[in-house]
């Protein structure tokens, strides 16, 4: 299995967004990606703040 785990603390980076950011898919892009490989998906807020997105995929033998 192949994991990956991203989180933030909430607080964000300050400033305005650069330009072009916002213009992707975002996480409805993410869960068909995971998906796609079979994978499993979780987002949401963490407890003590801030946003998580854990994504788990299984491994093929080799």
């Amino acid at each position: 299995q192949l994991a990956v785990e991203v989180e933030d603390d909430g607080r964000g980076v300050g400033g305005d967004a650069a330009p072009g950011e916002g213009s992707g898919h975002g996480l409805v892009g993410i869960r068909e990606r995971v998906a796609l490989y079979g994978g499993v998906l979780r987002i949401g807020p963490r407890p003590e703040g801030g946003f998580e997105v854990n994504a788990r995929f299984p491994l093929k033998d080799v």
